[in-house]
């Protein structure tokens, strides 16, 4: 049994989720709360389980070559574990060279532009630097901005129904979240039909309507 601990407002975590559905594949969802009693993910239990104290953390306890359980944290490192070890339903082409675009597109969002505006770094600016709402509103905006103008771009290039062409890759796991994020910190997304178009492509697929956050679990 695999299982994944997440939260569910986590753009990390909902990726996974993503990836385990449309892999038809079940995981164990274990819930660790970022911000209940200064975020559940500093407590030594989880720290020893995911040393970097961030969701999600994914264990497989059927890894072969492993007599342990094997652990393993970061998104994308997860999602390409399930993508080599359950190939039947590919996140990424065969082809090498669109293979490596798909990956530049996705972590164009997930090491660009989640990085600046996730949980720690807006809760440092507000504590750490004293930031206030209106100017951490500001700092979200802007990266939010420029990740996506870039992308849409790209996404003239190479989309069809969804980011690279008509299938769901990598680059859609990763879009899908942040695009539910900018929502939520009210970002005008009128600059970027393709990422808005894609996106409701993509959210009338079960595999992205059950991995929705409103729809998990431990969703307050």
């Amino acid at each position: 049994m695999m299982k994944l601990y997440g939260y569910w407002r986590s753009s990390a975590a909902y990726r996974v989720r993503i990836a385990l559905n449309h892999k038809g594949l079940e995981a164990e969802q274990l819930s660790v709360h970022l911000v209940k009693d200064g975020g559940e993910q500093h407590k030594a239990d989880y720290a020893r389980l995911n040393p970097q104290e961030l969701v999600p953390a994914f264990i497989d306890t059927d890894a072969e070559g492993n007599e342990d359980e094997f652990i393993l944290s970061q998104s994308l490192a997860i999602i390409e574990y399930l993508d080599e070890k359950y190939p039947e339903v590919k996140l990424v082409p065969d082809s090498m060279y669109d293979r490596a675009l798909v990956r530049s597109m996705a972590m164009s969002i997930a090491c660009e532009v989640h990085p600046l505006n996730n949980l720690k770094v807006l809760q440092y600016l507000a504590k750490g630097l004293n930031l206030d709402d209106d100017a951490k509103s500001a700092w979200y905006h802007h990266w939010i901005h420029e990740g996506f103008a870039a992308l849409e771009k790209q996404l003239i290039k190479y989309s069809g129904r969804y980011c690279f062409g008509d299938s769901v890759t990598l680059v859609d796991l990763c879009l899908v979240p942040q695009v539910y994020n900018a929502n939520r910190f009210k970002v005008g997304l009128e600059a970027y039909p393709n990422i808005v178009r894609i996106t409701q492509n993509c959210n009338q697929l079960d595999a992205f309507i059950d991995a929705s956050p409103e729809n998990q679990a431990d969703a307050s």
